[in-house]
């Protein structure tokens, strides 16, 4: 586990080194948008007769990609339940997305390397949020559920974001995010997994198993401060 107060490597046989290229995962790591997303659950689960989930109940419970959960969660009718959560999402989403603490000053720092967002979030409307929040400025690669023949934890949407920013695939890449999921997707892609945040609604930072934890944005934003 990493110490507080060098923010250095969780894993202690892993250097912090100058990375070549920075990725993020988009909600709870750039943006807070579950307000958003659990509306539209509901309007889903209010349809089918499911119990409605708080907000809390999302950010619990949301980590791999809508055309992988729904069919587990609806049978044989998900593509409707797609589609209705799909209609709700596009009249909120942007109502509700907002940065996280902090966060902006880190993407201002990383402007040092190229950047990008790998999201298990439909990949249109992460493009429209990253838009809404002026941020397209950052990123040289935005890649969403769909974009890649396969949804995160699969590698193959960190390694299209790569193939965009015409970077080699290697442990110089840092992959930022904020569950055991991302650090998962990292570690099959062959790319440095980085925690930010204590991942308290995912087990926390042992279960989550990163190279290099940072507890908050200021602490990443410090580093990369230092490394550039």
């Amino acid at each position: 586990m990493s110490d507080s107060l060098d923010h250095g490597p969780a894993n202690p046989d892993v250097a912090v080194r100058r990375p070549s290229v920075l990725l993020y995962d988009w909600d709870n790591t750039l943006v807070d948008g579950w307000a958003g997303i659990t509306a539209a659950l509901n309007a889903v689960f209010a349809k089918f007769g499911h119990p409605l989930w708080t907000k809390e109940d999302t950010r619990n419970r949301v980590r791999v990609s809508l055309r992988e959960s729904f069919p587990v969660m609806f049978g044989d009718r998900w593509e409707h339940a797609r589609d209705v959560f799909y209609d709700s999402l596009t009249r909120l989403h942007l109502d509700h997305v907002a940065p996280m603490p902090g966060i902006e000053a880190v993407l201002e720092a990383g402007q040092a390397w190229p950047q990008g967002v790998v999201s298990n979030k439909a990949g249109a409307f992460l493009r429209r949020e990253v838009t809404h929040l002026g941020w397209d400025r950052f990123f040289g690669a935005i890649i969403g559920a769909g974009d890649a023949a396969i949804d995160k934890p699969d590698p193959a949407p960190l390694h299209l974001a790569l193939q965009q920013l015409g970077r080699a695939t290697d442990a110089t890449t840092w992959y930022i995010g904020d569950t055991a999921l991302d650090m998962q997707a990292a570690r099959a892609a062959g790319v440095t997994a980085v925690l930010i945040g204590d991942a308290q609604h995912d087990g926390g930072v042992e279960r989550a198993a990163p190279d290099i934890h940072f507890p908050t944005a200021l602490s990443l934003r410090t580093r990369l401060h230092e490394l550039a």
